[in-house]
């Protein structure tokens, strides 16, 4: 178990299909922020991933849902995000949905941590992923920090 991002909120109407049920591509973003929101929690943002690190993003590779109970307008819902499944260049973050503590929605992104190709211009490649950023995301307490050592 790793550090888990917990962020509580409420469906919106524009979530949702017209009969009021969320459409699917919208758990999809629920996913992505999830992901950006748990590594800003470990004090690395987007653009400091990018300065520090030398990548330019982590792109999805493959992603999965199941979806077990309908969400709805004005539902409040809760998206658990934890990291983990490391291998050198890639990462899979599991997303549970909850809705009234019950379990709607189990998906998953692998994503894999990519810099610029120095020798193909304008294109990408796989890098390693620095092993701070493995130990601070595998760290449930939050405590491990990110930064790498200097």
């Amino acid at each position: 178990m790793g550090l888990i991002h917990r962020r509580t909120f409420r469906i919106e109407w524009g979530q949702c299909d017209p009969a009021g049920i969320v459409f699917y591509p919208r758990y999809l973003e629920m996913f992505d922020t999830g992901t950006g929101q748990l590594f800003a929690r470990t004090g690395l943002s987007a653009a400091e991933m990018r300065g520090v690190y030398g990548i330019i993003g982590m792109p999805l590779v493959e992603q999965g849902a199941k979806f077990l109970l309908p969400c709805r307008f004005d539902d409040e819902v809760t998206v658990e995000s934890e990291a983990g499944e490391w291998g050198r260049a890639s990462f899979v973050v599991k997303h549970c949905i909850f809705r009234a503590d019950r379990l709607a929605v189990d998906g998953f992104e692998k994503r894999v941590w990519a810099a610029a190709d120095p020798e193909h211009p304008g294109q990408i490649h796989a890098a390693a992923i620095p092993p701070e950023v493995i130990a601070c995301l595998s760290d449930p307490s939050g405590e491990t920090p990110c930064k790498p050592a200097r």
